[in-house]
């Protein structure tokens, strides 16, 4: 017999899934926490942190909005790789309070303080880690185990983020840390799912050339990756460090060009997750060529190719499918869609391009700002009705 998907659940709709209540709430924060991030760079506010401005934002991003999303991804993706049930109801709803908390306690860390601040943060993403953990072990779906690593990671950076702004009085290797567990995150689940969720498009719909099976090019490109961020956490500078950094970019690039994205444009809806990974390799090239040629290109460069880039774009696009397919609607992109996805990318150019110093920096982030704000604000308006009744 079919494994039932559900409990028999009658609590509220957005508690009934994991992707509902962490893609909402997820997209809301990072939409409000960019509109107080401006303010706060322009110098026109203060807010009650311990943390550094600048160190406020990079951690909200990394490990306040992310973890939201990726823990909605994995709570809706792990029981159709294990065949359990999904975590539903008060045990989803204590996940999602200590999310809440987290951002809270760090928002106002300056107040209660930078350890208890540190302490009450630290427990979504270990409640998290711990939970996917036993459901994959549960499962007894091993080849999955993989996923663990970078969440642990992610997890770890955070520690470290605490500790370095509380002994330091700013991040330094945290931020690396957490960009390279991301990127990991992305390469691994977005390698697996953008081939196939394009094959599935292109068998249906335009016959012709498929994305290549996952084979040795691919373990090649992830592991070449993996071991380029890791010495770019530990070591920036090194010229070796930018050479592979480089290195690691083509080779992605080469990756995804085997994937067929050209052939999707008549679905955006597939399209958007290649134009999405393609921040990959070009985080890697910019974050290569801060070190290689230090002179044309400054480190945001590559922070923000990552991150409003990479980060940001791929998180939008699998909110949208994965909202629409778990919710029972039609995968197709709206015009309200389509539109929340050019203003990330409104976001992404226009803050890439006040990373190189154009003579317009300021004004460029206050657009960049703006954009994203109206993106992830736009998608829990267009895609709340979606996340907040029953499918």
């Amino acid at each position: 017999m079919p494994i039932p998907r559900l409990w028999n659940y009658e609590g509220p709709a957005i508690l009934s899934y994991g992707f509902r209540p962490f893609f909402f709430f997820g997209a809301i924060y990072s939409g409000l926490a960019v509109l107080l991030w401006v303010p706060l760079f322009q110098g026109w506010l203060e807010i009650q942190t311990a943390f550094h401005p600048i160190d406020w934002h990079i951690h909200e991003m990394l490990f306040g909005f992310l973890p939201a999303v990726v823990t909605g991804f994995l709570l809706t993706a792990v029981p159709n790789w294990t065949g359990r049930l999904p975590v539903q109801g008060s045990k989803l709803g204590i996940l999602v309070a200590l999310w809440v908390i987290g951002r809270i306690a760090v928002l106002f860390s300056a107040w209660i303080g930078a350890i208890p601040a540190a302490c009450l943060d630290g427990l979504f993403l270990l409640a998290v880690t711990a939970a996917t953990a036993n459901e994959i072990v549960s499962g007894r779906n091993w080849r999955n185990l993989k996923v663990l690593i970078p969440l642990t990671v992610l997890f770890l950076g955070n520690v470290v983020f605490h500790l370095e702004a509380y002994f330091q009085g700013t991040s330094d290797y945290a931020r690396r840390l957490g960009v390279a567990a991301a990127i990991t995150l992305i390469m691994l689940i977005g390698g697996r799912i953008i081939p196939s969720f394009t094959r599935n498009w292109l068998v249906r719909e335009n016959p012709g050339r498929l994305p290549v099976s996952f084979g040795r090019l691919d373990v090649f490109a992830v592991v070449a990756s993996v071991l380029a961020l890791g010495l770019w956490v530990a070591r920036p500078e090194l010229v070796l460090t930018g050479a592979l950094m480089v290195a690691a970019g083509g080779v992605n690039l080469v990756r995804m060009a085997r994937w067929a994205g050209e052939r999707t444009l008549r679905e955006p809806l597939v399209f958007i997750l290649h134009i999405a990974f393609l921040f990959v390799p070009a985080g890697f090239v910019l974050t290569g060529l801060t070190v290689l040629l230090p002179a044309f290109v400054l480190p945001q460069a590559g922070y923000h190719a990552f991150g409003a880039g990479a980060i940001g774009t791929m998180t939008l696009a699998v909110m949208m499918r994965a909202t629409l397919g778990h919710t029972g609607h039609e995968l197709s992109m709206s015009k309200g869609a389509m539109a929340v996805f050019l203003l990330a990318l409104v976001a992404v150019v226009t803050r890439l391009a006040a990373a190189f110093d154009l003579g317009a920096g300021a004004h460029l982030i206050e657009i960049s700002g703006g954009a994203w704000a109206a993106s992830f604000l736009g998608f829990a308006l267009v895609f709340g009705p979606m996340l907040l009744k029953p499918r």
